[in-house]
């Protein structure tokens, strides 16, 4: 990721409940910054901001300034955090101005709805091929008619 990126919000499947490394990790090869995300985090051009471990992470929105709230709640798709607990509200929250990317082992659903429900309102997403995945994609596809 080029250091003048848009904003991007991250939530990372892992075991561990501390999500501490992943930053250094991702900056190893993006150029934007990268920090474990706190409520009230302005999402900004040039940094990433990553859920932390355990934890669900929403992109809100109050105005122009689109900010992130990290939140405990259950399990969803059997995870903390979970993608689809950050993609499912982007249609109404960002509408347009949010794109979509999920890199699905095919080992699980998590970001499926999500994806399906952006793809529905007409944003942009991107997912892994089926072909690249581990076992089958659960990655929504359009529907013909």
């Amino acid at each position: 990721m080029p250091a003048d990126s848009p904003g991007i919000v991250i939530v990372q499947h892992i075991r561990n409940s501390s999500h501490a490394p992943l930053p250094i990790a991702w900056t190893a090869f993006a150029e934007v910054s990268v920090k474990e995300a706190e409520t009230n985090d302005t999402v900004l051009r040039g940094r990433a901001l990553i859920a932390p471990g355990n934890h669900h992470l929403l992109l809100k929105r109050s105005g122009a300034r689109y900010y992130v709230e990290v939140k405990d709640g259950p399990l969803v798709c059997r995870h903390r955090p979970s993608v689809d607990v950050l993609f499912v509200p982007l249609p109404a929250t960002a509408g347009q101005n949010a794109v979509g990317a999920s890199i699905m082992t095919g080992m699980g659903d998590d970001g499926a709805r999500g994806m399906l429900e952006m793809m529905q309102a007409g944003g942009l997403h991107h997912c892994a091929d089926e072909a690249t995945c581990v076992w089958s994609s659960p990655c929504p596809r359009r529907q013909s008619g």
